[in-house]
């Protein structure tokens, strides 16, 4: 009971840091913006040149991946969130008091994790679904709605994938503890494979399983065939799988390095 107690205030304590710190609100409101704003503006695009695609990509075409692409980019403010929340802490020194506060390293890091990802699924329903509303309304006839086979899933999943990879954006600050190299790492990685790497043949065969393309994966409705540029080995459960095997993965590395070494 007394423990349960302990790690209700530890949870508590760490979101009045999440909720009091200025950065928070930056970030996710600009995680909405991006993933909002540049979902209309792709899908209107789409939307005027469906007419000039040849067939193969008509046949492909998915809507839901479509309007949600743009969280490929407003992904990347969440991942800040995800660092700083952490990160700040050993930039400041701040990282002392919290120990001594709650020594328990177990219960002040799953602490942190929850403050972190319940921040991130609650904003991640949000931004999904008006990003979701918005750019099927951009894409007019060529869009679809949430009655559709596969799209509820695809939408939930949307969620998911944001929400883990926060969690995989915290395990990756605390295993580093730097503010600059957890991000020096993590956005140039997203980015970049988001936007090219997951599409080279020859790389594909292994990018595919990295966290973003799992994520891309997760939020098809429509599976392209084996031709196509976007399609990957495996479907979205398994999808799933592999994204929650490298938050997992992230979590554990930082409960281990946090429980080893001195603050």
């Amino acid at each position: 009971m007394v423990n349960t107690v302990f790690a209700r205030a530890a949870v508590s304590a760490e979101l009045i840091k999440v909720r009091t710190v200025r950065s928070t609100a930056w970030t996710l409101a600009l995680t909405f913006i991006l993933s909002v704003g540049l979902g209309v503006l792709f899908c209107l695009t789409i939307r005027h040149g469906f007419d000039r695609m040849d067939q193969r990509a008509r046949a492909n075409f998915d809507p839901v991946t479509t309007g949600l692409y743009s969280l490929t980019l407003g992904q990347i403010p969440l991942v800040v969130f995800g660092v700083l929340c952490v990160a700040t802490e050993y930039t400041s020194g701040t990282i002392r008091a919290s120990l001594a506060a709650v020594p328990d390293r177990g219960v002040f890091y799953g602490a942190k994790v929850l403050a972190a990802t319940l921040p991130a699924l609650a904003f991640s329903l949000v931004t999904v679904l008006v990003t979701f509303f918005t750019t099927q309304a951009a894409l007019g006839p060529h869009g679809t709605t949430l009655g559709e086979p596969g799209v509820p899933r695809a939408v939930a999943f949307a969620c998911v994938y944001l929400t883990l990879l926060c969690a995989f954006a915290v395990g990756v600050a605390t295993m580093l503890r730097s503010t600059a190299l957890s991000l020096g790492i993590m956005i140039p990685l997203l980015f970049l494979d988001s936007q090219g790497l997951g599409n080279i043949p020859k790389v594909r065969t292994v990018a595919q399983f990295l966290p973003d393309q799992a994520g891309q994966v997760m939020m098809q409705a429509v599976r392209p065939d084996r031709s196509y540029i976007s399609h990957r080995d495996f479907g979205p459960w398994t999808a799933l799988g592999i994204l929650a095997i490298w938050a997992t993965a992230a979590c554990v590395g930082g409960y281990l390095v946090l429980r080893r070494r001195d603050a």
